[in-house]
Parts: C-alpha cells; sequence; structure tokens
C-alpha cells in the first residue's frame, strides 16, 4: 500500500463542498487513522442517519422579504461569534497533521469561530490557548482520578478557556470495527498529553466484561456535577443529551447549556440522529438554558435547520477534522468560510434577515400534517 500523500500545497478550485474534503483526507491519513475518524459504533446505522435525516427536514423557501442589514452573528455564553458554528471536540489531531490542534485553532481564530478543545488534545492546552484569538472552550471528561480532573479545570481556567463541556455519554468506550480491523494505535509521539501524570484506575478483576470493572465502578454521576459545580465559575455546558427527561434534569442540576449529541455514532449504534433528537429536547427544556447540537451537519442548510428545530449553535466535527488532513489550517479554515456562506445564502432564500428570525417556519410540515 502506498505511503500517505503530503498535505495540499494549495485549495483545488474544484472543491465547492464540505464532503470535497473527504477523498483528499483519505489519501493523506493512514488506513489506521481514517478507520479512527471516520468510523462508528457497531453497525454504523447511527452514523450514516445522523447525515441523511437532515433531508427529512424540508425547506420552505420565502419571497420578497426586507433583508436589509442582516447577519449571522450570535453572543453565546458572553462570547460574539461570527456565526453560530462552533468546532466540536476531536482528538489526536496531530494523526491529521503535524501542527495538530495548533492549525485548527489558528483557523477558528480567523474565521471568528469558537474551538472546543479535547481531553485528549495532542498537543497541551495551554499552548493552544497561546495561540488562540477567538474563544475557547474546554472539553472535560471527568476521570476516575478527580484530584487530577480538579487540576485540569483550574489548568484550563488558568488559560483562558469560557466554558467547560462535559461530554456524559462516553462513560466508557472501546475500538469500534473499523478500528479493531485495521489495527489502530497511536503512533509514537502523539497521545493525549494534557492527561500526563493521571493515576491510572487499578485492575479490572479478573474475567470481567464491564460491570464490575473501575471503568464503570468510577463513571461520574450527576452526584459529580454538583461537586464540578462546585470547583469552578466557568458554564457548565452537558455534551451527549439524547433525552428530553435527561435535558430537564440538566437544568435542574444547575448547567448553563447542553449539546444534543450522539457522539457523532461513535458509541451506541441504533441511537437516532441528532437533528431528529434535537426537538422535543428543545421543548424539554423551554428556552431555560441554550441547546446545542452535533451530529452530520454538511451543509449551510443543515445548520438552518438546526436552528429552526430548536439549537442556538451547532458545532462541527468530521468536516473540519477531514480539511485539516487534506490542507491544515486553509482547509479547516475553508471549511468553516463554505458552511457560512451556504448559512447564508439558505436565510436569504427563506426570508431570514438573521440568527433570531430563523424558526419552524421556515421548514415545511411533514407530509400529511396542517399548517
Amino acid at each position: 500500500m502506498s505511503d500517505p500523500l503530503p498535505p495540499l500545497a494549495a485549495i483545488p478550485p474544484d472543491v465547492a463542498a464540505l464532503a470535497d474534503y473527504e477523498p483528499l483526507a483519505r489519501e493523506r491519513m493512514t488506513p489506521s487513522a481514517w478507520a479512527y475518524f471516520s468510523g462508528g459504533a457497531g453497525d454504523e446505522w447511527t452514523l450514516g442517519e445522523n447525515v441523511a435525516a437532515f433531508a427529512r427536514h424540508r425547506l420552505r423557501p420565502r419571497v420578497l422579504r426586507d433583508l436589509k442589514g442582516g447577519g449571522t452573528g450570535i453572543t453565546l455564553f458572553g462570547a460574539d461569534l461570527a456565526a453560530p458554528i462552533l468546532l466540536a471536540p476531536v482528538a489526536f489531531q496531530k494523526l491529521l497533521n503535524p501542527d495538530g490542534e495548533l492549525a485548527t485553532v489558528m483557523a477558528a481564530g480567523a474565521l471568528d469561530t469558537a474551538m472546543v478543545v479535547s481531553t485528549q488534545a495532542s498537543v497541551r492546552i495551554e499552548d493552544i490557548a497561546a495561540h488562540a484569538s477567538a474563544p475557547l472552550w474546554f472539553q472535560l471528561y471527568i476521570q476516575p482520578d478527580r484530584a487530577f480532573t480538579a487540576d485540569l479545570v483550574r489548568r484550563a481556567e488558568a488559560a483562558g478557556y469560557k466554558a467547560l463541556v462535559v461530554t456524559v455519554d462516553a462513560p466508557v468506550n472501546g475500538l469500534r470495527n473499523r478500528e479493531q480491523r485495521a489495527g489502530f494505535a497511536l503512533p509514537p509521539g502523539i497521545g493525549p498529553v494534557n492527561l500526563a501524570g493521571m493515576q491510572p484506575p487499578p485492575p479490572s478483576p479478573r474475567g470481567a466484561l464491564l460491570f464490575g470493572t473501575p471503568l464503570l465502578d468510577l463513571a461520574p454521576t450527576w452526584a459529580d456535577l454538583a461537586w464540578l459545580r462546585g470547583l469552578t465559575r466557568l458554564p457548565i455546558i452537558l455534551k451527549g443529551i439524547t433525552d428530553p427527561d435527561d435535558a430537564s434534569r440538566t437544568v435542574e442540576a444547575g448547567m448553563d447549556g447542553l449539546i444534543v449529541s450522539n457522539h457523532g455514532g461513535r458509541t451506541l449504534d441504533g441511537v437516532p440522529a441528532g437533528i431528529d433528537l434535537l426537538p422535543p429536547i428543545a421543548t424539554a427544556v423551554d428556552g431555560a438554558i441554550p441547546v446545542l447540537m452535533d451530529g452530520g451537519i454538511r451543509r449551510g442548510t443543515d445548520v438552518l435547520r438546526a436552528l429552526a428545530l430548536g439549537a442556538k449553535a451547532v458545532l462541527i466535527g468530521r468536516p473540519y477534522i477531514f480539511a485539516l488532513a487534506a490542507a491544515g489550517a486553509p482547509g479547516v479554515a475553508h471549511v468553516i468560510r463554505i458552511l457560512r456562506a451556504e448559512l447564508e445564502l439558505a436565510m436569504a432564500l427563506t426570508g431570514c434577515r438573521d440568527i433570531a428570525s430563523i424558526d419552524r417556519s421556515v421548514l415545511n410540515p411533514p407530509d400529511g400534517v396542517a399548517r
């Protein structure tokens, strides 16, 4: 098998959509890295459904609207952003580009886009912050070593991160089928550098698979959120909410926001698409806290649909990661720009002059439902 190609020196003129970066990225990634970043859990039904479900929410064009003075800017947790589009946390970005997260954060700054930095970043969170010119949020896995977790929070605060994004839908994880078949393993020199020095959990009992192991015995619960709330004044956003009852409990727990997410189809196969999970959760929250969503965003029209169904903003993952692999920081910036341009076009053609004017009226009702 041939070695991966080098990153593009210039973005080809025929790269016109986010999906155009996928084949370019695959040519520049090892089979192992491609399996890690592109794969999903189980039979990958949820992975595919995340993208396919958007087409079921049909748009309703409107004409002759006054669009003067329009724009896509929003304010989110005290930060002014150029558009309701953020970069989701993705681990080990040095697998994709030698600069890793540093390339991504430079692109985010160039496009005034907030970046959520993974706990498992391959660059120290302080070094990422030193290169940032747009807001940074820190994605936190509550570790079995709670003292180490508290230290991570303090490091993020000291480095200037503006919010904590606590991922709650992956208390346990494992190799997905694609990764197993490709023999995925981190190469020397790339790893979760921000977890260096953490006390490992005790070994599992002999013969135990999952239940009865430290992974589950030490997994975080709702009680840990009260502990975390006492540690920091930063906004806390729960990522991985898929159920309206859990959304209501998030509000009751005093959290500041939530992200509707099925982890990109990477944890439990058979979960509905994020865009289909969004409406009942938005209804349950009823405006008490901001609701964001991720999973399957590939077009500006997808962003519009998510905002219409109750999201305050969206996050993208695979699209910018593939652009990072293909073309480094310019590729990531290009993806953000494409998505923003498509969103502006979709807003103009559905009669929306600003983000606040987007609601369910931009969608056609399902078949058989009267407007």
